[in-house]
């Protein structure tokens, strides 16, 4: 998976209002995805995201730019199929249960 896509999914999971700081990047990759992103690699990374205007810079921090959350939530939005009907399993036939016995009162 391409790295600015994973910078895409970490700040839409982060939900920071101001932003998400690259270690915070850098933190949800490695315990989400279980991958290690270099920090050279995470930083052209997001050097392009920004020069592709996909990623707005806010101090030291990153977020999806407007264009960016409009195209990602259609994206993620896909037409539910209709869940195919439940097949009912046949019960199987109730054994007959056996005549209690009568309890007999002991004789003194």
């Amino acid at each position: 998976m391409s790295t600015i896509k994973l910078v895409k999914e970490a700040i839409l999971a982060l939900k920071d209002r101001t932003g998400s700081s690259v270690h915070a990047i850098n933190k949800w990759i490695d315990e989400n995805k279980e991958t290690a992103v270099k920090k050279h690699v995470m930083r052209a990374a997001l050097k392009k995201g920004v020069e592709d205007g996909v990623l707005v810079m806010n101090k030291a921090s990153y977020k999806l730019s407007a264009e960016a959350k409009k195209k990602s939530k259609t994206v993620t939005k896909p037409k539910k199929k209709a869940a195919p009907a439940a097949k009912k399993k046949a019960t199987a036939p109730k054994k007959k249960t056996a005549p209690k016995k009568k309890t007999s009162t002991k004789k003194k």
